[in-house]
């Protein structure tokens, strides 16, 4: 990796000399947190907070499944401002990223073939996004060297 830093400008670099997180990641956590969103969303919204969330969870089972996949990028939100002071930590965060989306794919399909052809769009939808996401996170160069420690670029 050490030929890697040299791709990057100094644009590229925040103040505390880590590379910037691509605007896609964020896309990333956004899909991957969708739940945590859901049920923040529904939280504010108070009075129709339990028909927001019964709209997208009829099933209680697969809001708490979906909670718990979420779980992961609802705390990578928190740890990438501070990625500099848990190296390894954040080092390993993009395998959890890459496990829990890996997981939400095989859930979203185990969901497509339990309904047939009752209303498949929406899973559809997510399980092509949560692959698109998966391959995003697993191959883009520029997303792996941000999990590197900059010591580990030069």
């Amino acid at each position: 990796m050490k030929d890697s830093a040299h791709r990057f400008s100094p644009d590229d670099y925040d103040q505390h000399g880590l590379l910037r997180l691509p605007l896609w990641f964020w896309s990333v956590l956004i899909l991957q947190a969708r739940t945590w969103i859901l049920f923040v969303m529904a939280g504010a919204s108070r009075d129709q907070g339990t028909g927001l969330l019964q709209l997208f969870y009829p099933d209680t089972q697969r809001f708490w499944y979906g909670m718990l996949l979420g779980l992961p990028a609802a705390l990578a939100f928190l740890i990438c401002g501070r990625r500099q002071h848990w190296p390894r930590l954040w080092r390993c965060w993009r395998w959890v990223l890459a496990l829990s989306l890996v997981a939400a794919l095989l859930g979203a399909l185990h969901s497509l073939w339990q309904q047939g052809a009752n209303e498949p769009l929406l899973d559809s939808i997510l399980a092509l996004s949560d692959a698109l996401a998966l391959g995003y996170l697993l191959l883009n160069q520029r997303l792996k060297a941000c999990f590197i420690p900059p010591e580990e670029l030069d």
